[in-house]
């Protein structure tokens, strides 16, 4: 066992996942990096420990580059800007990409067709048709690498079911975009962004470690954290149906 797969047995170990299980990986890899660990290892021993019916997905974003002025984004030609591991991850290793201009994912597994495959329909980023929203019937987890809660992107599925008014622009500001997949063919995305807010996603981890959701530890002074999806968005949508501007920092 190379020292990438000891880390994730040793992550992984930590949280019942079963044999179909989803897994989306958050990460920042420098540190790791910097330690001698090689991403594409680190990637090879995801897929290994998953199996042969796991999911892996990772952020594959480009809000920064697909804006109103560059209004097209193509699967395969549009380069994401979440970290070396999700790059290399989507060009290397991804069946599929979803076909959304800011909020896309990368996956490889038996679920990504149908995860994947209806992004692209409402005009949200982190909609109920989204991978974040459909991966809630599947037994999924999020996994942060060198981050925090504040880049789970799962978060914004809760703001925009409960609270769309206080955290997306309203529909009559909506922009269009071409989206290509990476057959050619074309679909015009309509899209409500996110307001820019100071949001504290933070808030939730000491929650979850109460109830014991949530597992943590560090790889070569790297820190992670492993939680389900369900459990964290149990957490958000009972927040922010009490208080539906919890997630604003004050």
């Amino acid at each position: 066992m190379n020292r990438e797969a000891a880390a994730v047995a040793s992550i992984l170990g930590h949280a019942r996942m079963g044999s179909d299980a989803v897994l989306v990986v958050h990460s920042a890899f420098r540190n790791l990096a910097h330690h001698g660990y090689h991403v594409e290892s680190f990637i090879d021993a995801l897929l290994d420990r998953l199996g042969p019916r796991g999911t892996l997905i990772m952020p594959a974003m480009s809000w920064r580059i697909v804006t109103p002025s560059h209004p097209v984004f193509d699967e395969l030609a549009t380069p994401s800007h979440v970290g070396i591991m999700a790059e290399t991850f989507r060009m290397k290793y991804a069946a599929a990409r979803s076909l959304h201009p800011t909020h896309s994912v990368a996956a490889v597994g038996p679920a990504t067709p149908t995860l994947l495959s209806r992004h692209h329909v409402d005009d949200t980023p982190v909609s109920s048709k989204s991978p974040y929203g459909l991966m809630r019937d599947y037994d999924a987890f999020i996994l942060l690498l060198g981050v925090g809660l504040e880049r789970a992107t799962a978060i914004h599925h809760a703001e925009e079911i409960i609270a769309p008014d206080i955290y997306l622009h309203p529909r009559h500001e909506a922009e269009s975009y071409e989206c290509r997949d990476r057959h050619g063919t074309s679909v015009t995305v309509r899209l409500r962004r996110h307001y820019r807010l100071n949001r504290d996603f933070p808030q939730f981890e000491p929650r979850l470690r109460e109830k014991g959701q949530l597992m943590a530890g560090d790889v070569s002074e790297t820190p992670w954290r492993l939680m389900s999806v369900r459990d964290l968005l149990r957490e958000v949508f009972a927040t922010l149906i009490d208080r539906p501007d919890a997630i604003i920092a004050r």
